[in-house]
């Protein structure tokens, strides 16, 4: 009934490692059977909110973000300025555990799609999914760009021009967990969780600091977050990102979080005209004013 009465299905299923992409191709390929054969009117765009491989809205919002940051002096946001630029995309300790991969997996098959330095570091145990990561380091050669890991947050910081540190559960977690969600085993859940944490509390050095960002670019590389971050001091005791560098930036992440609507936007534009950007031309050309009523 969803797909008779709307014109877009937003998805996010993160929860079972193997599962939420595969769920998805599976709603989009019904969508497609059901417009030829008839049963359909439309076929409603499907927008993929966050997978177990992927958060594409979040990601594209991230790289917008970077095109307008570091737009040239004569304000042209070209992707061009991003070549060369480093991000470094880093594990971060957080007191919880079963935090997606989704977001570290987008950001190094994006952004090593354009030619950027991308240093992936995480502490031994906590990889991402190895099919992700072959692919980042195809697109980096492809793009002339590079992808690199790394077992050191102060290592991947070093003269980085963009800094994105999160957490994540280790992709072998991630499997255990899905199998025991699968199975309803709430007690096996409980105890993956104790063992998962005591896990996470060995690495509470990873953390975003003052300190660690005078290693980077002119000690003044952008600090990227997807949100909400554990916030030492403020939401947690000991978190992903000190109080000071977070205020520092608490503006450059809104701003950052601001641009996924618009990311959304564009997606379900795109599936509904074959020209987009000549429809946006139209508009602009049109230039109605809004009604207030």
């Amino acid at each position: 009934m969803i797909s008779f009465l709307s014109e877009v299905i937003g998805i996010r299923d993160d929860m079972y490692l193997g599962a939420g992409n595969a769920f998805m191709s599976e709603v989009g390929e019904a969508l497609d059977l059901g417009k030829e054969e008839g049963v359909l009117n439309q076929r409603p765009a499907l927008v993929n909110l966050q997978c177990d491989m992927d958060h594409p809205t979040q990601t594209m919002a991230d790289f917008l973000h970077l095109t307008h940051h570091f737009a040239s002096s004569d304000g042209n946001s070209s992707i061009d300025n991003l070549r060369g630029k480093k991000i470094a995309m880093t594990w971060a300790y957080s007191p919880s555990y079963g935090k997606p991969l989704s977001v570290p997996q987008g950001v190094i098959a994006l952004m090593t799609r354009f030619g950027m330095e991308v240093s992936l570091a995480y502490p031994e145990g906590y990889e991402l999914i190895p099919e992700i990561m072959e692919t980042a380091g195809t697109f980096a050669e492809e793009s002339g760009g590079s992808f690199n890991v790394c077992n050191s947050m102060d290592e991947a910081f070093q003269n980085a021009d963009i800094v994105y540190p999160k957490s994540w559960a280790p992709y072998k977690v991630m499997e255990q967990r899905t199998e025991l969600l699968r199975n309803q085993d709430t007690q096996g859940l409980k105890e993956l969780e104790k063992r998962c944490l005591e896990q996470n509390a060995e690495h509470k050095d990873w953390e975003c600091t003052e300190q660690n960002m005078k290693l980077t670019k002119d000690s003044e590389a952008l600090y990227m977050h997807c949100l909400p971050a554990d916030i030492s001091s403020i939401s947690c005791d000991q978190g992903e990102v000190s109080a000071g560098v977070f205020e520092k930036y608490r503006t450059d992440t809104y701003v950052e979080a601001g641009y996924k609507p618009f990311i959304i936007a564009a997606m379900i534009l795109a599936n509904r005209f074959e020209n987009p950007v000549e429809t946006l031309e139209y508009l602009m050309r049109r230039n109605d004013k809004r009604i207030h009523i």
